[in-house]
Formats: structure tokens, C-alpha cells, sequence
């Protein structure tokens, strides 16, 4: 899985990408800082079996604050806006996009969210790969059309993602290893350089102007 310094490179690409004028270092920071958000429902894994990758990476969860957001900022008399202006109304849906697309889909993409918790208790992986060939032609494995599965999906129940903050379910040994990944693979590393050569050039680009 990603670790949080990966989905932090890609909320920064994000805000650096829609932030337009409004990009500073207090901007970006907010941007990346929400980037994280989804990462913290590992310390509620301690006291909620299962919900790391449940309680904060469901896609409900961003789908309220949307909705929040859309109820405020249709407004006449928006909360958002009379306090902190166009750019606080920008720098909310940017924030939003950054952790829906860097901080909960990167790991929809590897290994696995509690999509639609706790409306559904399921895990889904979106994973597959799309090719063309001269002889089969166009094929593809991220929609298979075959039987229902046999096996019932992971629940909070039965799958546990292993976090520096809960290694295991349960009780842990005193001796547990508690890993923090940082980079599990090249693409990863290369993510990082490159958010970080990308938010820099617009730091020093915003505070030239």
C-alpha cells in the first residue's frame, strides 16, 4: 500500500495543478495536510477493529463533505465564503480533490478500501490491466464478466491492514515489528521527486510575483 508520503507527493500535484493563483505555502500546506486526512483512521483501528481503510477511506466520507461544501457554497449567505472569501471556497474543493485523489484512491487502485462503509462492510480493489493485441484483440481484466464470486469480500471483520500504529489485531506481542512503509516500489519514489521538483518551481514562482 502507499505510504503517506506517496499520497502526500500526489495531493501536492493536485494543489498544484488547481490552486492556480490562490498556490502559497499556506495553501499548499492545507492542501497536503488534508491529503493525510483519510491515513489518520488508522489510529481509530485501536478502538474500531477494521476501520483502517474503512472509517476515513470510505468514499462516502468525501462524498458528504462535498455535499456540505455544495450546501454552503450555493448559499446567498455562504459560511465558507463571508469568512474566508473566494479563496477559501477554492482552497476547500481543492482540498477535497487532493484527498479523494491522493489520499483515498491510490489505495482503491492497490490493494483494497472499504469503499462504501458503513453503508456496506466490503472491501474492492480496483486492479486489472488493459492491452491490445494483434492476435486477441483488445483485452482488458478490470471488469470481468464472470459468475458472482464464491468467497464472500473481506470485512471489517476479517481483514486487517497492519499500520505502525496496529501492527495486528488484538493484543500485540511486546516484540512486534511495527514497519512504516516509505517507498515499496520505483514508481513511487519517482512520484515524490517529482511533486517535490513541481511544488517547489511553484513556491518560487509565487513568491516572485
Amino acid at each position: 500500500m502507499p505510504s503517506t508520503l506517496v499520497h502526500v507527493a500526489l495531493g501536492g500535484l493536485v494543489g498544484a495543478a488547481l490552486l492556480t493563483s490562490e498556490f502559497d505555502a499556506r495553501a499548499i500546506a492545507l492542501v497536503v495536510a488534508a491529503t493525510a486526512v483519510p491515513d489518520l483512521d488508522a489510529f481509530a483501528g485501536l478502538v474500531l477493529p477494521g476501520a483502517h481503510r474503512s472509517l476515513l477511506h470510505s468514499l462516502l466520507f468525501p462524498a458528504l463533505v462535498c455535499a456540505l461544501l455544495l450546501v454552503d457554497t450555493l448559499r446567498e449567505e455562504s459560511l465558507l465564503r463571508t469568512r474566508f472569501g473566494t479563496r477559501g471556497v477554492r482552497l476547500a474543493w481543492v482540498s477535497l480533490a487532493a484527498m479523494l485523489f491522493g489520499g483515498i484512491l491510490p489505495d482503491l487502485f492497490t490493494n483494497g478500501v472499504n469503499a462504501f462503509y458503513p453503508a456496506v462492510d466490503a472491501f474492492y480493489t480496483v486492479d486489472g490491466k488493459l492491452l491490445l493485441s494483434d492476435q486477441r484483440g483488445l483485452v482488458q481484466t478490470f471488469v470481468e464478466l464472470q459468475p458472482e464470486r464464491t468467497e464472500p469480500r473481506p470485512t471489517t471483520q476479517n481483514l486487517h491492514y497492519s499500520t505502525p500504529v496496529d501492527p495486528k489485531p488484538g493484543k500485540e506481542p511486546e516484540d512486534v515489528e511495527r514497519v512504516a512503509p516509505v517507498f515499496q516500489a520505483g514508481w513511487e519514489l519517482m512520484l515524490v521527486v517529482v511533486s517535490s521538483v513541481v511544488v517547489s518551481v511553484r513556491l518560487w514562482d509565487a513568491r516572485r510575483r
